[in-house]
Parts: C-alpha cells; structure tokens; sequence
C-alpha cells in the first residue's frame, strides 16, 4: 500500500529502542500520517524516547498487547499496524520464558485479532534473525527451515509462524521483516554495544561470553527502520523479508573496537562462561529485499563512533537504568 493510504498507522512497542527509532524516522518522512503508539511501559519502554516527536501527529497509548481491550482502543481507526512490542533479552529467557511466549506469541494473537476485527489493511510483524538459529556457512534465505534455540527465538518464531498462518487462513495482508542485530541511540543497556560502552564510561570492565569468536551481523537501526518502511510500502502479503547489515563481527572484534573509541585497553575484558545454547553465527541472504529497492547505507565505523558518541552525549538518558 502506498504512505498516501495510511492515515494512521499503529506502532507497538514504541517506546522501545527500535520502535522508537521507527516513529521518529517514520514521522520525519511521512508526516501526513497519524502516528499511535502503544506500549506497555516494561523496563526497556521510555517515555524520554519520544522526546522530538511533533505532538500534532502523535498519540500514547499505554497499554499491554495481550489485553484486547488495551489493542482496541489503539488500533481503533488504524489502516496499518507495525508490531514491534516484543521481549528481547536472551539472558532472561533462559531465566524464565514466561513473559518471552506470553508477549511474543500470545501478543501477537491478540494483535492479530484485533487488527481483523478493526478491518486493517496491512500488518507487519517484526522478527529475528534469530529463529534461524546457527548458521555454520552461508546466509539464511527466507524459505530456510527454523531452528530456533533459546526461547526468546522460539517465541518469536511461534509469533512468525501465527501471523503467516492469518494470511492463509484469513487472507490478511501480512508481512514479516527478520533483522540482524541492531545497534544504534535508545537502545536499552543490557545489548552488547550499549552495555560495554556504559560499563567502560564508569570505569567497569565488560564481561564478554566464552572465547567471544560467535558471530554477529550488525545493521543499523535507521536502515532497519528504512527497510520496514520498504515492506510497509512494497511488500507483498504473505512474504517474509530478511534485513541485514553486511557487517559480520566477532564479538570480540567488536569489543576491541568499542575499546579503542573510548581509548581503553584489553586489560578491561573479562572472558566469563559461555551462554547456554549460545548460537555461533547468524548470516542474512537479503536479495529479496533488495528487490524491493532497499539497501543499508549506513558504514559501520561511522555508525559504531556515531553510536559510542550517543551514549557519551546522553548520559542522563542511561545514569538511572545501570547498576
């Protein structure tokens, strides 16, 4: 659907670090659109985060999206829906899966029903490259069988395979985006690039799994966020969509480059015990996005420093959430 058919768009989980990102992007772009986001305030959602948004096109609405009361009133009068809302932190999945398949699976039942019911015309779920689970050689395609191995994956590949299944079953226009690891501002300080930065800003050392050779692909937010957009827009119903940065680090690689940013040495690493079902590698085939006329523009050097400088600018924004 083109942007000049969405009056309003619903985005959940805005408050969040990559829904966050999303709403100011999709506002500076297209700010003939309404913009509602809903969110439930858990501890990675902040109100800071909509700090510079224009109030004349915007709308909070809290609210959790596995109550379909709290959805209705979001969704109410919505064309298209963008559902970010989701937990995220591996760590805490493995501590306890509860709220991983209450949000990511349960939720987006509830999302799904509620967008049916409201007659909305395209609804994108976002997703991982993480339901794919360790990749030893090569990229993941669209079509490749899920793997997921810890339960925050799962849950998100349980939620994948929902909003699909509402396209068969009930011909909704559905699309799923499946990005690479994020990194950018906003992002909460439990992530690896915000969390080593913050820790090194105060004088700790970071605390880096096993050897620290798993691999990451690194995408920028404001690409991913552009690549959204691109499905928004051109997606086709039914279809999913790998968005990847290119950018392929060993973590500790990337540790060394976020030390040398902040001209610190190797004596601040701490090799800790490797996480349990710790993916090795994960790779994105993005050809079929690229179809789509999408390509990641952001250079990683660039983005990292641009990244580093955010959190050294803005430290009233993470004093309060680090221990």
């Amino acid at each position: 659907m083109t942007m000049s058919e969405i009056s309003r768009l619903l985005v959940t989980g805005g408050a969040g670090f990559i829904g966050s990102n999303f709403l100011h992007y999709f506002q500076r772009e297209h700010f003939e659109t309404e913009l509602v986001c809903l969110d439930s305030l858990t501890y990675a959602g902040r109100k800071e985060n909509f700090e510079g948004l224009s109030e004349d096109r915007f709308r909070f609405v809290q609210g959790d999206i596995t109550k379909a009361s709290d959805v209705r009133k979001a969704v109410a009068g919505c064309d298209a829906v963008v559902n970010f809302a989701a937990e995220s932190h591996v760590d805490r999945s493995i501590e306890d899966a509860s709220a991983f398949v209450r949000t990511n699976f349960e939720g987006v039942k509830v999302m799904l029903d509620c967008a049916r019911e409201e007659g909305v015309e395209k609804f994108i779920q976002i997703g991982t490259d993480e339901v794919y689970g360790s990749v030893e050689q090569g990229s993941s395609a669209e079509t490749d069988l899920l793997n997921p191995r810890n339960p925050y994956s799962a849950a998100k590949a349980a939620g994948d395979l929902l909003a699909i299944s509402y396209h068969n079953t009930h011909s909704m226009n559905v699309c799923i985006t499946r990005s690479s690891n994020n990194y950018g501002p906003r992002q909460f300080p439990e992530k690896l690039i915000p969390l080593f930065v913050t820790n090194l800003l105060r004088g700790k050392n970071v605390s880096v799994y096993g050897d620290g050779k798993n691999i990451r692909d690194w995408l920028h937010v404001e690409d991913n966020c552009k690549g959204i957009d691109a499905v928004l827009e051109k997606g086709k119903a039914g279809e999913i969509y790998n968005i990847g940065g290119g950018n392929e680090l060993e973590n500790i690689d990337l540790t060394h480059k976020i030390l040398k940013e902040l001209g610190k040495g190797k004596e601040m690493i701490d090799h800790v015990e490797d996480r349990l079902g710790h993916d090795l590698r994960y790779s994105l085939d993005c050809s079929k996005i690229e179809k789509l006329g999408w390509r990641p523009e952001k250079n990683f050097e660039e983005g990292l420093k641009e990244t580093i400088q955010w959190y050294i600018d803005n430290e009233d924004w993470w004093k309060e959430l680090v221990g």
